[in-house]
């Protein structure tokens, strides 16, 4: 073990560097063991999120349009006595709707 103080590594924010470097060595161990646990989380939603964004692509339907996501479902709406059909689906506590199409395309 070296008697010189580590060098941290060059992309770290010098911001977080003076934190790190003012810290006691109790608070030290408890950032890497947050640390450890904060990557190992953030490295699992990452494969998660790619694993869906994966599932989504093959179990897309033909007739989807590219600007719809596989998620959504087809709804109907009447309008003046007029049904149309429209894509639908939830984009955080939204709902985002595109036309499809008239229920009966001889209208």
């Amino acid at each position: 073990m070296s008697y010189e103080p580590p060098s941290p590594p060059a992309n770290l924010p010098t911001e977080i560097v003076n934190t790190l470097n003012e810290s006691t060595s109790e608070h030290l161990r408890d950032v890497a063991s947050y640390a450890e646990a904060l990557a190992e989380y953030k490295e699992r939603e990452a494969r998660l999120e790619e694993e869906a964004d994966n599932a989504d692509v093959e179990e897309r339907p033909d007739d989807f349009p590219d600007d719809v996501p596989a998620k959504a479902t087809i709804t109907i709406k009447e309008i003046n006595d007029n049904r149309y059909y429209y894509w639908q689906w939830r984009e955080g506590d939204s709902v985002t709707s595109k036309y499809k199409g008239p229920v009966n395309p001889d209208e």
